[in-house]
């Protein structure tokens, strides 16, 4: 049974057009199903060459061989579920000051609106910690204000584990009493597990601070420093 031939598609024809005879793949499977059988003088019968269960089981044992099939159509692929990325959103509320010129200051933190796998460090509120290796965007926006006259700098970089991040630092020149700059930049950061980021900031005049402005009439409240972190490359 080596040489057993399937039955032709329902495409191909049983005559064939141009001969008028049984086509070649009908006449193949035939003559095919004749040798099977030995010409008739074998064993073989019609009821061993079924492709279909046997007629001969009963309907309790086909019903259920037959929707296990069906149900096994109707499944779908497994649904994938990608890891989550780290994220996180931190703010602070209050109005940060510099007590001395020419000196780095740790921005901190007093609020989130959003986080998973990023976190602000409850010990030290100017660390933010990442729970997975990877590299992440920083963003941040910060208000400034001056509250004397004439001109006074400011510097905003990053630090990662206390060591300055190169080539991260920003200069800003502010003007005149009640003087409000808006301050924003990103930074791609990599950080492994058990690593801190912090943002850092310098003033040459103290009188440059970071404002925090409560809400009023239509404006929502205006933290002193808006920075989000998000995972990605891992």
């Amino acid at each position: 049974m080596s040489n057993i031939t399937n039955i032709p598609a329902p495409r191909v024809p049983f005559v064939d057009e141009r001969t008028g005879l049984v086509s070649r793949e009908w006449f193949r499977y035939l003559n095919n199903q004749f040798a099977l059988t030995g010409g008739g003088t074998t064993s073989t019968s019609i009821a061993d060459l079924e492709l279909t269960p046997s007629l001969a089981s009963t309907v309790e044992d086909s019903i259920p061989v037959l929707q296990s099939q069906i149900d096994a159509l109707l499944e779908a692929p497994a649904r994938y579920e990608p890891n989550p990325v780290n994220y996180g959103q931190f703010f602070d509320s209050t109005t940060q000051t510099a007590a001395a010129t020419n000196t780095a200051y740790p921005i901190t933190f007093n609020l989130s609106s959003s986080a998973y796998g990023v976190y602000v460090d409850p010990a030290n509120t100017s660390h933010i910690k990442v729970t997975r290796p990877a590299i992440y965007n920083m963003q941040f926006s910060i208000q400034l204000d001056k509250t004397s006259g004439g001109t006074g700098l400011f510097w905003v970089w990053g630090r990662i584990n206390g060591n300055n991040i190169a080539n991260s630092a920003s200069q800003v020149r502010i003007q005149n009493n009640n003087g409000e700059i808006f301050v924003a930049a990103n930074l791609f950061v990599s950080m492994s597990d058990g690593d801190y980021f912090e943002l850092m900031w310098a003033v040459d005049d103290t009188s440059v601070r970071l404002q925090a402005t409560a809400a009023a009439g239509v404006v929502p409240a205006i933290p002193s420093v808006i920075l989000t972190m998000t995972q990605v490359y891992i």
